[in-house]
C-alpha cells in the first residue's frame, strides 16, 4: 500500500499509524511511480490519531519528535522514505536506535539530519538582509531544506526589537517577527520598497568582500566550497542580479523590489 500524505507532520504520524503493521507500505508527499497491483490511500491528518502515535514514540524515545522535525523539512526526494523507516525502526526495537550506525535506515536519517543542521548554520552567515523604507528587515532565501522558521531565533537575538521577514522564495513562505512575536506564513511573492540608505549599504558589502579578497591568492574552487554558488543569488557582493545591485529609493515607490 502507498500512503499519500500532504508532508505534514500530524498527517505523517497519522500515516504512520495506518502503515506500520504493513511491511511493504510506502509514505510519500509527492509523486510516486505505482506499481502492478500496488494499493494506495490518500491520508489526512487526524489528530487524535496523530497524537496517540506522537505519544506512543516518544515513550520509546523522547527525542523522536525532533528528529522527524529535521527529517520533514529536508529537501530531499526520499525524505519521506527516510522519515518513515527510520520512525519504523524505533516502534520496532522499543527503545532509541540513533547509534545504531550500521543499520541503513539509521545512516540515510542521520545524513538527512545533517544536512539540514548545516544548512542551517551556513545561513546563519549567508542570509543578507535589506532594509525597507518601512524600518523592517526583509531577507529574501532560497534554501535546499525548508528551514526559514528555525533562522528565526538566531536572527531575533541579533535584532533585538527589529521586524524582519526571511522570505523562503522557493516554497512560498515567510517567517515573519514583528518585534515581540513570531510566526508562519503563506508568501509566494514578495514587492519592496527599500529605504534610501540600503544602496549605501550594499556597497560597504562590495567594498568589505573586496578589501578581504586578493585576487593573487584566488581559490575559485575551495571559495565555492565554502560559499555554493547556488546562495550567490541573494548576496549582494555577488549576486549579478541587477535588482539588487542598486536599491530603489523612498522617493521611488513606483519601482519595488519584486521577489522572486
Amino acid at each position: 500500500m502507498i500512503y499519500f500524505y500532504d508532508g505534514s507532520k500530524e498527517a505523517f504520524l497519522t500515516a504512520f499509524l495506518l502503515a506500520y503493521p504493513d511491511e511493504d507500505a510506502v509514505l510519500t508527499s509527492g509523486n510516486h511511480q505505482l506499481g502492478l497491483g500496488q494499493r494506495t490511500a490518500f491520508v489526512r491528518a487526524d489528530k487524535a490519531r496523530a497524537a496517540r502515535a506522537e505519544a506512543r514514540l516518544l515513550e520509546l524515545d523522547k527525542d523522536c519528535m525532533h528528529d522527524l522535525d529535521l527529517l520533514l523539512r529536508s529537501g530531499a526526494e526520499d525524505r519521506d522514505a527516510v522519515a518513515y523507516n527510520y520512525m519504523r525502526m524505533i516502534a520496532a526495537y522499543g527503545a532509541p536506535v540513533r547509534k545504531m550506525l550500521a543499520e541503513d535506515a539509521v545512516i540515510a536519517a542521520t545524513e538527512s539530519m545533517r544536512r539540514v543542521e548545516f544548512e542551517i548554520h551556513r545561513m546563519h552567515g549567508f542570509l543578507r538582509f535589506l532594509e525597507c523604507a518601512s524600518g523592517a528587515m526583509y531577507a529574501p532565501i532560497s534554501p535546499d531544506n525548508d528551514i526559514c522558521d528555525l533562522l528565526v531565533p538566531h536572527f531575533r537575538s541579533r535584532l533585538t526589537g527589529y521586524p524582519f521577514v526571511i522570505h523562503d522564495v522557493r516554497r512560498g513562505k515567510a517567517a515573519v517577527y514583528d518585534g515581540q512575536n513570531t510566526f508562519l506564513a503563506p508568501l509566494e511573492k514578495a514587492e519592496i520598497i527599500l529605504s534610501a540608505d540600503e544602496a549605501g549599504w550594499q556597497s560597504l558589502w562590495k567594498k568589505y568582500y573586496k578589501s578581504v579578497n586578493l585576487p593573487s591568492r584566488e581559490r575559485l574552487r575551495q571559495m565555492r566550497g565554502y560559499m555554493p554558488v547556488r546562495y550567490w543569488k541573494f548576496m549582494p557582493e555577488k549576486s549579478e542580479d541587477a535588482s539588487f545591485a542598486s536599491a530603489p529609493r523612498q522617493d521611488a515607490p513606483s519601482s519595488p523590489l519584486k521577489c522572486p
